[in-house]
């Protein structure tokens, strides 16, 4: 730096501004990473150079990724999980920009009064990365392909999921807003068939059982017609813990579906059946008959704990 008065005014190489940070950001109005199907590349921009007069250079912009509650960020060489982002609004700073260098002026010293060089600016983090949606429901529907889920859902909510007589007709998670009483509502997730093994990946449940884990309380619908309905919960029940023992901490409910083709004396035997401490209700999505109580059950069920108001 040279001025009209101080000839050797010494160096005034300003520091280098610092690169754009790559932001994950909570949004509530988003519900699916669908979007970013088609925003593989995500480049940050360049942070600028320092200059004279000992002026900072200009930070590069940050790119914000709005992704809905419940994203979890991956590393796809380690699988190992970065970030969750829970709350909306929440950010979290997923790649960081790269740290700007240092002016020659930061380098001067009493025997080198006029450093002729500055530190260069590191580079920033890249890599590949993973975007992973567990669906946030208040409560699950877990049973055998053709219990019978998709049918209640489209009754009890304003869902429209495929409706098919065959296993694995839901091949992804489907959910639905249940309309409850004084304008008040809850989410309800209709999950893919669990069958024997799921927890080891057979068939198709290994890759939805994550979508579980978020939910309040879990919904276990098993048919009227099943030929063992305590085993049948058993073996749900098993499929459970075997993935994540910390699920068998949530509030459980029965449900015997296709209950119409009941009369008193089968509702009362299938009903000595049944696990003693677990709530179960008679349901059939045919008649509408029970839909109402399982409602106010479940209700009740997830303001124990002070979920909804």
């Amino acid at each position: 730096m040279r001025t009209k008065y101080n000839a050797l005014a010494g160096p005034d190489g300003g520091d280098g501004g610092r690169g754009g940070h790559i932001i994950l950001r909570g949004n509530k109005n988003t519900w699916t990473l669908l979007p970013l199907r088609y925003y593989k590349n995500v480049l940050a921009e360049n942070g600028e150079a320092g200059s004279g007069n000992n002026c900072t250079g200009r930070f590069g912009k940050d790119i914000y990724i709005d992704v809905p509650l419940g994203t979890i960020a991956r590393d796809e060489t380690s699988g190992s999980k970065e970030v969750e982002i829970m709350e909306d609004g929440q950010e979290v700073i997923w790649l960081k920009g790269g740290r700007g260098g240092l002016g020659n002026a930061r380098f001067a010293t009493p025997t080198n009064q006029a450093p002729e060089h500055a530190q260069p600016g590191e580079p920033g983090v890249e890599g590949w990365k993973i975007l992973e949606l567990k669906v946030l429901a208040d409560v699950g529907l877990v049973g055998f392909p053709n219990a019978g889920k998709s049918t209640l859902l489209s009754v009890m909510t304003a869902a429209t999921p495929k409706i098919a007589d065959y296993a694995f007709t839901t091949l992804t998670p489907q959910l639905g807003m249940v309309e409850y009483r004084d304008g008040k509502s809850f989410c309800i997730a209709d999950l893919p068939g669990i069958i024997e093994g799921a927890a080891e990946g057979k068939g198709l449940g290994h890759r939805f059982l994550r979508h579980i884990e978020r939910n309040v309380a879990l919904l276990f619908l098993i048919p009227a017609d099943s030929p063992d309905h305590r085993k049948e919960y058993e073996i749900l029940r098993y499929e459970l813990e075997k993935y994540n023992p910390e699920l068998l901490d949530k509030r459980f409910v029965i449900a015997i579906s296709k209950s119409d083709l009941l009369d008193e004396e089968l509702i009362g035997a299938i009903r000595k059946e049944l696990p003693p401490d677990i709530p179960h209700i008679f349901i059939s999505s045919v008649t509408q008959m029970g839909i109402q109580a399982l409602k106010d059950l479940l209700w009740s069920i997830m303001n124990e704990d002070g979920q909804h108001t």
